[in-house]
């Protein structure tokens, strides 16, 4: 695991927290994306009860909608990220000031769409950072990231750097999963418990990202053990 030179970062949850209000609030903004924009029969309320069972299956709460109700997973992607409240945001407290100390080349990788990822760059302060650096599911013709590798080794090509130098940090396990086949570092940002301490294909787990930032900074690339 030496001479990386490049992280990558997810953002919803990673470089910012989804406090459990704020995930309630997309999973309403999913729901009214479903009812109001895309026209689902189905009442708003039982929509979002439903979002939030097809996250436990799925990790995505629009999949059970996909699979079992024909929705269009980029018309859909499009109507729920136009809902996708950035507004409420809550931004790290000096976090652009402890990433520009980093020694890497730094990266953003998300599911959000490509506005809305712009959006909430600006919120938490770190556009100018990531200017030009950072790249939606979207940008490569798909809409998440834990379906194959084919979206990480595209992302690499875009970036020009082989997989083993990069870094790939991310809350979500699942995502992590075709990172690591394509011979990334996986880091795993969690909030409560661990709860992938059994999956292999994550080599290291932080609570919370200044764990992470702080243990680069301290340890180098021994931080990713």
């Amino acid at each position: 695991m030496q001479n990386k030179k490049v992280i990558i970062w997810d953002l919803d949850n990673t470089l910012y927290v989804e406090t459990d209000e704020f995930k309630d609030m997309l999973d309403e903004a999913t729901a009214l994306a479903l009812v109001k924009d895309l026209g689902l029969k189905m009442d708003v309320q039982t929509a979002k009860a439903m979002v939030k069972e097809s996250y436990k299956e799925y990790r995505n709460g629009g999949e059970i909608f996909i699979k079992e109700y024909g929705i269009d997973p980029k018309a859909l992607f499009e109507a729920y990220h136009e809902r996708k409240p950035v507004d409420v945001i809550e931004p790290y407290d000096g976090l652009l000031n402890r990433l520009e100390k980093l020694p890497y080349e730094q990266y953003v990788f998300t599911t959000s769409s490509h506005n809305a990822a712009e959006r909430i760059l600006k919120r938490i302060g770190l556009y100018e950072f990531f200017k030009d650096k950072f790249y939606s599911v979207e940008d490569f013709g798909v809409y998440k990231k834990n379906e194959n590798a084919d979206v990480y080794e595209k992302v690499c090509q875009t970036i020009n750097h082989n997989p083993k130098e990069c870094i790939f940090v991310d809350d979500s396990y699942s995502n992590l999963e075709f990172a690591k086949e394509i011979g990334m570092t996986t880091v795993r940002i969690y909030y409560n418990n661990n709860s992938a301490k059994d999956k292999t294909y994550i080599d290291s787990a932080y609570k919370g990202i200044n764990s992470f930032i702080d243990a680069l900074l301290a340890n180098g690339e021994n931080a990713l053990h």
